[in-house]
């Protein structure tokens, strides 16, 4: 059971009408879409366990990068009660999707994929890549990875006015 095969999966849902994306995992004899919430099911594959929980981090962490950083650049982005917000397009979250499942095959990429993602959560990966302290494939992963987080929503910033210190 440690390693059974699991469907890591990229899904629409609703919840009270509310839309959101969802990426989790199943057991391989449960249907994804049996969950009432779940409209529609974007991507799946199936995997051993502990390969879709270690997919699933960095897909989680990328997203969450991703997020941290819009909202940080104070673009509106709805917080859904579930999931990711729609906010986010699918094509971007089935690039995030299909890039950490792509390298994660290959385990010395997948490494230094994680590595990077993890540097990438504190700060950006551009100064590495100009400074040409990345060679080789590292570098061709940092760009890639960067990519992955270059999405800029069309919504308007939030313009935050600062309020009298004496309200």
């Amino acid at each position: 059971m440690e390693n059974s095969p699991q469907y890591l999966f990229l899904a629409s849902g609703v919840n009270n009408g509310e839309g959101f994306w969802i990426v989790g995992k199943k057991h391989c004899d449960e249907n994804i879409l049996e969950d009432e919430n779940i409209l529609d099911c974007h991507r799946k594959e199936l995997i051993g366990n502990e390969s879709a929980k270690d997919i699933l981090l960095a897909i989680n962490l990328n997203v969450n990068n991703l997020l941290n950083e819009l909202i940080s650049k104070n673009y509106l982005i709805e917080k859904p009660s579930k999931g990711i917000s729609f906010d986010i397009p699918l094509e971007i979250l089935e690039n995030i999707f299909d890039f950490w499942l792509d390298i994660y095959k290959n385990q010395e990429a997948w490494e230094a994929c994680l590595g990077l993602l993890k540097i990438r959560k504190r700060i950006s990966l551009k100064s590495l890549i100009e400074s040409e302290s990345l060679k080789g494939n590292s570098k061709k992963w940092a760009i890639k990875i960067e990519t992955l987080h270059s999405y800029i929503p069309s919504s308007l910033k939030i313009e935050k006015s600062n309020k009298p210190m004496w309200e």
